[in-house]
């Protein structure tokens, strides 16, 4: 009897040739790249470092393209996007000690998105591990540890031949549901080292799917199908499983209004008569949700942000479709189905009932206009102007990335993504000087189409030197900075919790006031354009900006509000 485990893969003979006649020169790096491009990828992030030079001798002898940039964090933040734009995993290729750590708060960001980066970190000789007491240049007692409750999965090398093996699980790993970042460390030696193995021509690294129990998906259906008031809370998973025409069926079948989170901007088409939008932040919003009698939440943890602060109550009965496994009811109580958007959706499609309701239209149509006399009443055109401009400027299928600046707060409810995968920022974990390295990140993956990124004056500072890779690979990135003179979201919070900011000793500065260069001039310096714009002149401007092949720095001087929260009261 033949049992499928005991088929084995013949090579061809030219395999067979060239494992047994491997060019000469080559060393454990040449091993990590040759991984790899096996596994499909084309692109890699990352900056050099004095234990990682073995990958980067290896990328001369490759053809994957290698995008360096000036910051590890910013690097990481560019293989984020490149994995949300193509939904593969994207590698990221970094020192030891100062440049791996650098890297950490672009990985935080990348676990909370669910984004597939594949970190791959140098280490210390092989003979210096686990001591801590060799004096090696970047030496940690313990690197792993630094980033073990950061990353998705850890991966360590300790000989040559676990490079491929090694690379491979950490492929497969980011890849399955849920998507996430993972960690490769190699030691200086095992790469520097001349290898005697033969060239890897081919990896297998298939993604394992999370299939629902079909016993659940059957509860879930009959749940829906008999519903009066059914309402869905679609999130980042419907998106990253490539589901919203699923989501989209599934809604006009059970006639059931969807809200879209953060996260989840574009899973649900915007002017669609059963569209919520993303008025998560909005008491109205919350209201109407916590009124239906079956809830499904796809692909979202309701954490923070998408349960209105935590003052989220629902009455009525809830089922969570999570890939997740931690985030499966661990904030509310539900039917909890732990699986891949797209297969959970496609199984509900499968059994539920067709729904008659004609009056959910008009209580989507009710519920918006609450909530836009309410933004109405708050006296904030130029806000609302600001990102009107944005949206008619910016083609359809552009993707946007968003600093966490007061406009971003905005975007997340009020603008309309146009279509799934175009909009995206650091909400997930709420770092600063995300937006402009992701766009960066997001041009390299898809040059069809020129890419906008959105930050206030105070994240760009993290991310300007971004703007000499910008030069460098003449990337179609367009840059617009909200020039408020500091940290505008903080300066609101502050003031609007202790009536004040916190002033230095001088009492001539605070906490959140900066003195900033001319960025303008800035960018210039770099030989990247750079204009101010005004309210006014915004959609011109920015049109002419995203029209003109190569990167753009456009100023608004402006002091942004952002809407009255209704969480508090």
């Amino acid at each position: 009897m033949t049992h499928d485990h005991d088929l084995v893969l013949r090579p061809t003979e030219a395999q067979t040739s060239a494992a047994l006649n491997p060019p000469s020169g080559r060393n454990g790096g040449d091993l990590v790249v040759e991984t790899l491009s096996g596994l499909g990828a084309t692109t890699v992030f990352g900056l050099p470092g004095q234990h990682a030079l073995g990958m980067f001798d290896a990328l001369r002898r490759s053809s994957l393209r290698y995008v360096g940039l000036r910051v590890e964090n910013n690097a990481g933040f560019a293989a984020d996007a490149y994995g949300r734009i193509t939904g593969e995993a994207a590698p990221l290729l970094l020192s030891t000690g100062p440049g791996a750590l650098t890297s950490l708060a672009a990985l935080q960001e990348a676990a909370a998105a669910s984004a597939p980066v594949l970190a791959i970190s140098s280490q210390i000789p092989t003979a210096g591990l686990g001591g801590g007491r060799h004096g090696y240049l970047h030496e940690l007692p313990d690197q792993q540890a630094s980033f073990r409750g950061v990353v998705k999965s850890v991966h360590t090398v300790r000989t040559q031949s676990q490079i491929p093996s090694a690379i491979a699980a950490a492929w497969q790993s980011a890849l399955t549901a849920p998507h996430g970042p993972v960690w490769v460390e190699i030691p200086q030696d095992v790469l520097l080292a001349e290898t005697p193995l033969p060239q890897v021509t081919a990896a297998d690294a298939t993604p394992e799917e999370l299939v629902p129990r079909p016993e659940l998906t059957a509860v879930a259906a009959h749940l829906l199908s008999g519903a009066a008031r059914p309402a869905i809370i679609a999130g980042g998973g419907v998106i990253r499983a490539d589901a919203s025409g699923k989501l989209r069926a599934l809604a006009e079948r059970i006639q059931a209004p969807v809200v879209t989170t953060f996260g989840g901007k574009g899973a649900f088409p915007w002017n669609h008569p059963l569209s919520l939008q993303s008025w998560l932040e909005d008491r109205h919003t919350t209201d109407f949700l916590e009124d239906a009698d079956v809830l499904l939440v796809v692909g979202s943890g309701l954490g923070e942000l998408s349960s209105n602060y935590r003052t989220f109550k629902p009455r009525g009965r809830l089922i969570q479709i999570e890939a997740d496994l931690g985030k499966l009811e661990s904030n509310y109580p539900a039917l909890g189905i732990h699986a891949d958007a797209r297969l959970a959706l496609s199984a509900l499609l499968e059994t539920v009932d067709d729904r008659t309701d004609e009056t959910a239209p008009e209580r989507v149509r009710t519920l918006l206009e609450r909530v836009h006399a309410r933004i109405a009443d708050q006296q904030l055109a130029l806000e609302q102007d600001a990102l009107a401009s944005i949206r008619r400027a910016l083609p359809p299928r552009s993707p946007s990335f968003w600093d966490m600046t007061i406009l971003a707060y905005w975007a997340w409810s009020a603008f309309d993504p146009r279509h799934p995968n175009t909009m995206h920022s650091a909400q997930g974990a709420g770092g600063l000087g995300y937006a402009f390295p992701a766009a960066l990140g997001a041009a390299a993956a898809d040059p069809t189409h020129p890419v906008l990124a959105v930050s206030g004056d105070g994240g760009a500072l993290y991310s300007i030197a971004e703007l000499a890779t910008a030069k460098q690979h003449g990337f179609d990135v367009t840059w617009l900075i909200i020039d408020d003179g500091g940290y505008g979201i903080l300066r609101e919070y502050m003031t609007d919790t202790f009536g004040e900011t916190t002033a230095t000793a001088t009492a001539t500065e605070t906490a959140t006031e900066l003195a900033r260069p001319d960025y303008v001039a800035l960018a210039e310096s770099f030989g990247v354009p750079g204009a101010r714009t005004t309210p006014e002149t915004l959609e011109a401007d920015l049109s002419k900006a995203l029209s003109t092949p190569g990167p753009a720095v456009l100023v608004l001087p402006a002091v942004l509000r952002m809407f009255a929260p209704t969480h508090l009261g």
